[in-house]
Parts: structure tokens; sequence; C-alpha cells
């Protein structure tokens, strides 16, 4: 079994950036996503999901390196002034790097 090094790159965002966030992720290269409806808590407070379009959504992306490095950097300069979000990466290992 080999595994290949890879990125994870996980996205929380206001549900109104869907559209922006999926259009960077497009534009970075990223051949593949996963989203879904998230709530919690964080220092402004609780954001409950209970309205699909002020609630919070989670988008998790996994690319080769340099392109988590471009699409965090890209968040941060593009999207990070104008909605609510929180991104991170994680290193992860992948059975099939073609598919990413």
């Amino acid at each position: 079994m080999a595994l290949h090094p890879m990125k994870l790159v996980t996205i929380v965002c206001e549900a109104f950036a869907r559209e922006p966030v999926l259009d960077l992720l497009r534009a970075a290269g990223a051949r593949g996503w996963t989203l879904f409806a998230v709530e919690g808590e964080g220092r402004r407070g609780g954001r409950p999901a209970d309205i699909p379009e002020f609630s919070n959504i989670q988008i998790e992306v996994i690319v080769r390196p340099e392109v988590a490095a471009a699409l965090l950097e890209r968040l941060e300069r593009e999207l990070f002034p104008r909605y609510g979000m929180i991104a991170f990466a994680a290193d992860v290992q992948v059975l099939r790097p073609g598919k990413f």
C-alpha cells in the first residue's frame, strides 16, 4: 500500500459565501469537495443552523500542498474581508492521488 501526502483544507463560512468559495476552489484546480451544514459557537457567540440562509457551512477539499497554499492565500486576500469564515489545513495521506 502506497500513501501519498496531500493537504486537507477545511473552510467554515457563512452560507452566503458558498458560491464565491466554490468558484475559488474551481479556479484553484480542486477536483471535488465535500460541503455540509454546520453549527457551533465561537468568539462571536453561537450560530445555529435553523435558518439555512444564515447558517454556516463547512467545505473540505483535498489538494496538493502547493494548491493548498495558493488556495489559503486567495481565501485570506479575497474572501476573508467580505465574509465571516475561517480556514485551516492539515496533512493527510491518500491512496489514490490521481483523484485529487
